[in-house]
C-alpha cells in the first residue's frame, strides 16, 4: 500500500479521536446561508472505486439541487475520475497543499456537508469545522457526534446504496438504483484516436477483452503470470487482449507481454488518463480484473466484468446486475478487509492463488457470445 496512505490512516487512528473531541469545543454551528439554493460540500477521500460508486448519489443530489454549487473534497488519486462527473461543480484535492486547502474549505460557507468517508475521523472533524447547518455522515464510531444527522452503515450493503442513504438523509426521499444501467458519462468524440486504434486492433478478432493485472494491495493480486497465461489462451482462441494500467504497472506490463507476445496485445499501460481509460474500457466486450478501482469503472461504463475476490467483501464491492461474475473461493479467513484496511496475509493469499486459470476462462466464455 502507498506509504502516504498508510501513514494517513495511522495519523487518523491517533489524532482522529482527539480531533473529534476538540472540534466539538472549538466552534458552534451557524444558521443556513441559503436554504433554497444551498452550497454543498461532499467529502470523498479514498481511491478510484469509492469515487466511481459515488456517481449515482451525486446524480440524485444534483437533481434535488439543480442550481447549487456541489463541491467535492477529494484526494489526488480519485480526483481524476470525479472530474468527469457532470453533477459536480468543483473537485478540490486536499492532499496537494493540505493546510491551505483545508483552511479554505472550512471557511467556504457551506450549508450542507455530506461526509462519505466510512470510518476515519478526520473528515468528520473537517465537516464539523465548516459550521454547516446540515452535516451528514456515517455513524461508524465517535465521528457520529460531529454530524447533525448520522446514518447507519451496513457492511453487507452494496456501496452505491450506502452512499444513496446519505442523500436520503438530506432530502428525505428513498432512491432506487438500476444495477444494469451505465452511470459514467463518456465523450467518444474527444478521444477519437483511441476509438480508432481499438477498431483497428479488433479487425479479424472475435472480440476484445481488457485485462488489469494490478492492485494497490498485494493481498488483492492474482499475479501477472496468471493474467498473462489466461490472456494467451484467450488470444489463441481469437480474442484481442487490451492491457490497461497506470505508470506503476509498467514493469508488470513488460513481463505480461513477454509471456503472451507483444503482437497479441494492445498495450495502454501508463499512457492514458482516467477519462481515456474509462473510454477504452467502454469499448471492450469484457474486462477481467482483480478487486480494484478499474473494476468499478468497467461496471460504471456498462462493460461486463469477471472479477476476482478474496480479501474484499464481494457483496459490498463486486459489480451488480447481469453479465458480471465475481469469482470467490469463500475461504474461512476471507473477506479480511474492513473499512479499507487489509491485514498482511499469513497464508500466501490462498484466497486468490486457489483460483485456477481455467475457472476464470470459463467465466469469460460464459459471458461472451460463442466464438
Amino acid at each position: 500500500m502507498n506509504w502516504k496512505i498508510e501513514g494517513l490512516k495511522k495519523f487518523d487512528s491517533i489524532f482522529g479521536r482527539l480531533a473529534c473531541s476538540v472540534s466539538r469545543l472549538a466552534v458552534s454551528p451557524r444558521k443556513w446561508v441559503n436554504k433554497d439554493n444551498p452550497k454543498i460540500l461532499v467529502i470523498r477521500p479514498g481511491g478510484i472505486g469509492d469515487g466511481v460508486l459515488l456517481f449515482p448519489a451525486l446524480k440524485e443530489l444534483r437533481e434535488e439541487f439543480p442550481d447549487s454549487d456541489i463541491d467535492i473534497l477529494a484526494e489526488k488519486r480519485n480526483a481524476g475520475i470525479l472530474t468527469i462527473c457532470p453533477s459536480v461543480s468543483n473537485v478540490i484535492s486536499y492532499d496537494i497543499t493540505p493546510v491551505v486547502t483545508l483552511y479554505k474549505t472550512v471557511k467556504g460557507n457551506y450549508d450542507i456537508v455530506i461526509d462519505t468517508e466510512q470510518w476515519h475521523r478526520l473528515t468528520a472533524a473537517v465537516s464539523y469545522l465548516t459550521k454547516a447547518a446540515l452535516r451528514i455522515g456515517f455513524a461508524t464510531n465517535e465521528r457520529a457526534n460531529l454530524y447533525t444527522q448520522s446514518v447507519t452503515y451496513k457492511q453487507e450493503d452494496y456501496e452505491v446504496y450506502s452512499f444513496l442513504n446519505l442523500i436520503s438523509a438530506v432530502t428525505g426521499k428513498e432512491y432506487q438504483f438500476d444495477e444494469n444501467k451505465p452511470f459514467i458519462p463518456l465523450d467518444s468524440n474527444s478521444h477519437s484516436e483511441i476509438v480508432s486504434s481499438l477498431s483497428d486492433f479488433k479487425k479479424g478478432k472475435s472480440g476484445l477483452v481488457g485485462v488489469f493485472a494490478g492492485a494497490t494491495v498485494p493481498e488483492r493480486r492474482w499475479g501477472t503470470n496468471n493474467f498473462a497465461d489466461l490472456s494467451k489462451e484467450l488470444s489463441e482462441g481469437g480474442l484481442g487482449i487490451v492491457l490497461i494500467g497506470g505508470k506503476v504497472d509498467l514493469e508488470d506490463a513488460i513481463k505480461f507481454k513477454e509471456i503472451i507476445g507483444s503482437k497479441n496485445v494492445l498495450d495502454y499501460v501508463g499512457l492514458t488518463s482516467l477519462s481515456q481509460t474509462a473510454l477504452i474500457i467502454s469499448k471492450l466486450d469484457l474486462f477481467v480484473t482483480g478487486d480494484a478501482g478499474l473494476m468499478h469503472i468497467s461496471y460504471g461504463v456498462g462493460t461486463p466484468t469477471v472479477s476476482l475476490f478474496g480479501a474484499g467483501i464481494e457483496g459490498k464491492w463486486a459489480p451488480q446486475g447481469e453479465k458480471h461474475i465475481a469469482i470467490n473461493k469463500n475461504l474461512s479467513c476471507s473477506p479480511c478487509t474492513k473499512f479499507g484496511y487489509t491485514p498482511r496475509c499469513p497464508y500466501n493469499v490462498k484466497c486468490l492463488s486457489d483460483i485456477k486459470i481455467q475457472e476464470v476462462k470459463d467465466a469469460v466464455m460464459s459471458i461472451l457470445p460463442p466464438l
